[in-house]
């Protein structure tokens, strides 16, 4: 069991809302999905969404919701965008993710709430 310095979390309830913003900005498995390419490096929209298979709109729309949550940053580049990640916070978040779904994976997939199995 990992120790938590609880003096260093901060309980103040407007603290935690905006961590459960920052949650749900993460909870879309086509958000995921670009920040997991983008650690690759930056990318075009037009790259992300034939690396996803998604449709453009629909890549660029979740682009601008990471960029908005300050998850990724962009820059232009002629008549395109390259997205990148915002820094590498956002590659350790990713790899805390990681670690934590290989120590609770399949509960968290069998989660009645929030897992693949719950009711819409």
């Amino acid at each position: 069991m990992l120790a938590v310095d609880t003096d260093v979390l901060p309980h103040d309830p407007a603290h935690l809302a905006t961590a459960a913003c920052l949650f749900r900005g993460l909870g879309d498995v086509n958000r995921l999905a670009i920040l997991q390419h983008l650690t690759l490096g930056e990318h075009r929209v037009r790259d992300l969404t034939e690396h996803l298979g998604l449709a453009q709109s629909t890549v660029s729309a979740h682009c601008l919701c990471l960029a908005d949550c300050g998850l990724v940053t962009s820059r232009p580049e002629g008549r395109s965008t390259l997205y990148s990640l915002a820094g590498p916070e956002v590659l350790d978040l990713l790899a805390a993710a990681e670690r934590l779904l290989g120590l609770a994976g399949e509960t968290v997939r069998l989660c009645p709430r929030y897992g693949t199995q719950a009711p819409a």
